[in-house]
């Protein structure tokens, strides 16, 4: 186990540094740093001064590293655009994407396993055969469509809901959340529809399509010759079963949860990370731009470095090749 976890971390540390690199270019290369912060006053002293301050004079080597050591410390610079320090931007941002993605991923895996499970045990009933017809939707049409449909239905004809905006937002110190409030609650309930139902539909058909399979299986028949229940032959082996696969894609779903909410940011314009990138990226505003990219690469390796050790968990075949491997 302690190997696994080992090789694991170091993958992800080589996956961090590619971004890095990647990061730190687009950083170095993107436009000229000097003649973002300086006026078009300054005379060229002054920036050579500001340019010999800022290390750009040193070493290509010396810069990354430099870069590297100041991205494990969470400083990404100052932004163009708003002269405020990167890291204190996206941390004011991150509370509005975290609970956005957290509320769109509890309704994804919640309505996608019930929802999965149901269609596999009664796949001949028209409901099943209605859910299937529906999930259509969520994998063809564009999120930004969706969204502009809930906000049309829902905001305008119906006005049961907000279209724009976090509602109020509860300062908690090192928090600040919008789900303490009516509004906040009230706010969120579109954008997490929106946002959730690619991975919805995505989740359910997977677990349908697993289920099916393993409801198949010998194993499966041989528990029903035992005399068990349906309850126990569902839930207590197919679906345990039917998991081992999902996770792993339940997981790459979740980071992109996070990844992936630019668009419904900004059709809802939720003040989130998502939206601070677009308004970063329409005027080339590199600092962010850069931390963004590490962010979201740091989501992902988080994510499935978990993914990677639950799935080592629940599958027994991987602990068992991994102490035949071992030995």
């Amino acid at each position: 186990m302690l190997a696994f976890i080992l090789k694991r971390l170091a993958q992800s540390v080589l996956v961090m540094l590619v971004v890095a690199l990647i990061s730190f270019t687009m950083f170095r290369y993107v436009g000229d740093p000097v003649a973002s912060l300086v006026s078009q006053e300054a005379s060229i002293a002054d920036q050579e001064q500001l340019r010999e301050r800022l290390g750009l004079n040193d070493p290509i080597v010396e810069q990354f590293f430099r870069f590297v050591g100041n991205a494990l410390q969470g400083q990404f610079g100052i932004s163009y655009r708003l002269q405020q320090p990167v890291s204190e931007l996206i941390l004011s941002r991150l509370p509005a994407t975290i609970e956005l993605a957290f509320a769109s991923a509890t309704i994804a895996l919640t309505l996608g396993i019930i929802l999965g499970v149901f269609t596999a045990l009664k796949p001949q009933s028209p409901v099943s055969g209605g859910v299937m017809a529906f999930s259509l939707v969520g994998v063809s049409l564009p999120t930004f469509l969706i969204g502009i449909a809930l906000i049309y239905i829902f905001a305008v004809e119906l006005q049961w809901l907000p279209s724009f905006g976090r509602g109020d937002v509860v300062d908690l110190g090192w928090w600040n959340t919008g789900l303490l409030s009516e509004s906040g609650l009230r706010s969120i309930i579109l954008p997490a529809i929106t946002l959730s139902l690619f991975q919805m539909t995505l989740i359910m058909r997977l677990v349908r399509a697993e289920m099916l399979e393993v409801l198949r299986a010998d194993y499966i028949k041989f528990a029903r010759a035992r005399g068990l229940t349906d309850r126990a032959v569902n839930f207590g082996h197919a679906l345990k079963n039917t998991l081992v696969p999902v996770i792993t894609i339940t997981g790459l779903q979740l980071g992109s949860v996070i990844a992936f909410a630019i668009i419904t940011e900004t059709v809802f314009q939720w003040p989130g990370v998502g939206s601070l990138f677009i308004n970063s990226v329409a005027v080339v505003d590199v600092p962010v731009m850069a931390a963004y990219l590490m962010f979201i690469a740091l989501v992902f390796v988080v994510i499935n470095l978990i993914v990677d050790i639950l799935y080592y968990l629940v599958d027994p075949r991987l602990r068992v090749g991994g102490a035949r491997g071992g030995h």
